[in-house]
């Protein structure tokens, strides 16, 4: 169900803070256009622990209807409640979303067995299939490859996105037949997917959808030399797009594209004046600039 170049996708603000519908149904379209094969609305590229539930609501709402079924719709529901993340699951599994991102739980950091019974609990409480999210640096707890094969037995799970590189093997082989791989980071996403991954949700889709869509396909095609040849003007854009907090190069790299404004929430800011250059130089060898 879930394959290909998926974005996680940035929210795009006015200088105030305030979300810019318009740009929204902007970057749905370009998408579509481009052959991105979903989108993941509010996840932490869309600056998810700034979004109120009702922001969240409204974005998936207009992503589902700028959409129509044309592309992959996703949005993150996860957080380090279980209780809270149950309640979102039921509610925005409601919507015409095709599936439901989960993150780990932040902060309080459980067990395996505790992220077992959490996912199981959201996963139960969800009308929509559930993809998992293993992102380490971020919640400072690991789900180890062993706990994602005991839940890719769960019916309604099926997938993780995976930032840890290189587990690709590990996961295929714990977990059921069926069940998607998908990268989280785009400096190995194609090798991720040469070894049986089934695509990335990807940062750099965010300003470079046509060509990460373009070597993904390749890749998963088995087509080695040409996903290498593609995404080798991609390197510098998987690099620097996090030379400071994700999505703050992202956002900035748009706003020079003239795709959304320089809209950003604090805690995050704008990018440094000491990192521009190197991103506009990662856009212009990408051919990402307008």
């Amino acid at each position: 169900m879930f394959s290909g170049s998926l974005v996680a996708i940035v929210t795009p603000m006015r200088a105030d803070g305030s979300i810019d519908p318009t740009a929204w149904a902007h970057l749905i379209d370009w998408h579509i256009e481009s052959g991105t094969s979903g989108i993941v609305v509010g996840g932490s590229t869309g600056e998810s622990p700034t979004l109120t539930d009702a922001e969240l609501w409204e974005l998936t709402q207009r992503a589902c209807e700028q959409a129509r079924h044309r592309i992959a719709i996703v949005v993150g529901v996860g957080s380090s409640s279980t209780a809270a993340s149950v309640e979102r699951a039921r509610r925005f599994s409601q919507l015409g979303v095709e599936g439901l991102l989960v993150a780990t739980p932040a902060y309080n950091r459980p067990t395996q067995e505790g992220l077992y019974r959490h996912f199981e609990a959201v996963a139960a409480a969800s009308a929509k299939p559930v993809i998992l999210y293993n992102v380490p640096s971020r919640t400072a707890v690991d789900l180890l490859p062993a706990t994602v094969g005991r839940l890719s037995q769960l019916e309604g799970i099926v997938a993780v996105k995976e930032s840890v590189p290189g587990r690709e093997r590990e996961l295929l082989a714990a977990c059921r037949q069926g069940f998607a791989v998908l990268s989280g980071d785009d400096a190995t996403a194609r090798e991720a997917v040469l070894a049986g991954a089934r695509g990335v949700i990807s940062v750099t889709a965010n300003v470079a959808p046509a060509p990460m869509a373009a070597m993904v396909a390749a890749a998963m095609r088995g087509e080695r030399e040409a996903a290498a040849r593609l995404d080798e003007p991609l390197a510098a854009l998987h690099r620097d797009l996090f030379l400071e907090a994700n999505p703050i190069p992202a956002k900035w790299a748009l706003a020079q594209a003239g795709r959304i404004e320089r809209g950003i929430r604090l805690p995050l800011t704008e990018l440094s004046a000491v990192h521009q250059p190197a991103v506009l130089a990662a856009l212009r060898q990408a051919a990402a600039l307008q």
